[in-house]
């Protein structure tokens, strides 16, 4: 299982914009074989900045997810919505348990 947790940051005044496109991107994602979850998630304290979680089943499950044309159309989206500052660390998990 691969898990990917990060953040990207955007002008605050942007985020009514960018809602709609970043929701397009998330259901698509959400759709694909190998993906176990994936989110978005405002900060509540830091306007603009944008928290990110995402599982897929494996490596190459995230490889096609990254190479899939909804993202290369939300990568395409990044310079009008004024996304940057991307951190995003990849976890390779073996093994998963319930708490």
């Amino acid at each position: 299982m691969l898990v990917l947790a990060g953040s990207i940051r955007l002008p605050a005044d942007n985020l009514p914009q960018a809602r709609p496109v970043i929701a397009r991107m998330i259901e698509a994602s959400r759709a694909e074989p190998g993906c176990l979850a994936y989110s978005f998630a405002e900060d509540l304290l830091e306007p603009g900045l944008i928290r990110i979680f995402e599982v897929f089943r494996d490596h190459e499950a995230q490889q096609a997810h990254a190479q899939s044309q909804h993202m290369k159309d939300w990568r395409a989206a990044w310079p009008a919505l004024g996304i940057g500052d991307r951190q995003i660390t990849h976890y390779e998990v073996s093994a998963t348990h319930e708490s």
